[in-house]
């Protein structure tokens, strides 16, 4: 039994040049014998499907079909099913997280990419809404800030791919390193991962995550917490986080979540 990749998405990757961070999903999907399943549910453009569906196919896919689970009826499809059982790469689109935890959180379509992410090797990413869903717990919706408040963050669960980190996308752009942390402040557990826009973070099946793209992930390392006020922060208020560790990576780089150790890539000059 092996586990396949990992690849939570910050948004806004690019689709038409330079189309690094969908290229590596194909190839660590299977390459040229890649079977691709997009799930567009998060999205309400009904475009949307086929637009994954073509840049996948561009970009030379064995196989690429649309699954548009709309209703919760629509995760006992038997046509949909066989093609997540016989596809090596599943891509979840952008959009509403909570489209997606309503939709397909606690069906079969759920179980069956934990279990097939887990023990089939298969590929499993999302972009924005798509990169949140992944993890145990997933951030559904939250304010904008770099201060930890409480009431600032609301959490989830999400399709439980791994309990080890916690997501949230769009980083940079809007803001969310406060409820990041405010996250983690409630349970110091997993890491939190911040990822911004046209920025993958590739985790492999021993847990190391590659950084690709233009931005930048920070890692936040709770493990050496010593003192969270969550539980007597009142409403709104700033919430003390004390020992906690932060990393901004940068294409290149990575981390490995089993010893918590990050590495730099090649100095560029």
């Amino acid at each position: 039994m092996t586990r396949g990749y990992i690849v939570p998405i910050g948004g806004a990757e690019k689709k038409i040049r330079n189309r690094a961070i969908l290229r590596r999903f194909l190839a660590v999907s299977g390459g040229d014998q890649a079977r691709i399943a997009v799930i567009p549910t998060a999205s309400k453009l009904a475009e949307t499907g086929q637009l994954y569906v073509d840049l996948f196919e561009d970009l030379g896919a064995h196989q690429v079909d649309s699954l548009p689970f709309q209703e919760r009826s629509d995760c006992t499809r038997r046509d949909w099913l066989k093609i997540l059982e016989q596809a090596s790469g599943v891509f979840i689109t952008g959009g509403n997280q909570l489209r997606l935890s309503t939709t397909i959180g606690g069906t079969t379509v759920s179980e069956l990419l934990r279990i097939r992410n887990n023990q089939d090797g298969l590929t499993v990413g999302g972009t924005s809404a798509g990169a949140s869903i992944l993890s145990e717990h997933m951030i559904a919706y939250g304010k904008e800030g770099p201060t930890p408040r409480a009431d600032m963050v609301s959490l989830v669960p999400g399709f439980g791919l791994t309990h080890e980190i916690i997501v949230d996308q769009h980083f940079r752009k809007r803001d969310r390193l406060g409820r990041l942390l405010a996250a983690l402040a409630f349970n110091p557990r997993p890491i939190g991962i911040g990822l911004d826009e046209n920025t993958a973070a590739f985790i492999s099946p021993t847990d190391l995550i590659e950084v690709l793209g233009t931005g930048a992930i920070t890692i936040v390392d709770p493990s050496g917490m010593e003192f969270s006020s969550m539980d007597s922060a009142h409403k709104n208020a700033p919430v003390s986080v004390l020992g906690i560790q932060l990393h901004v990576l940068t294409e290149g780089c990575t981390y490995d979540i089993p010893t918590r150790k990050a590495a730099h890539g090649p100095v560029m000059i």
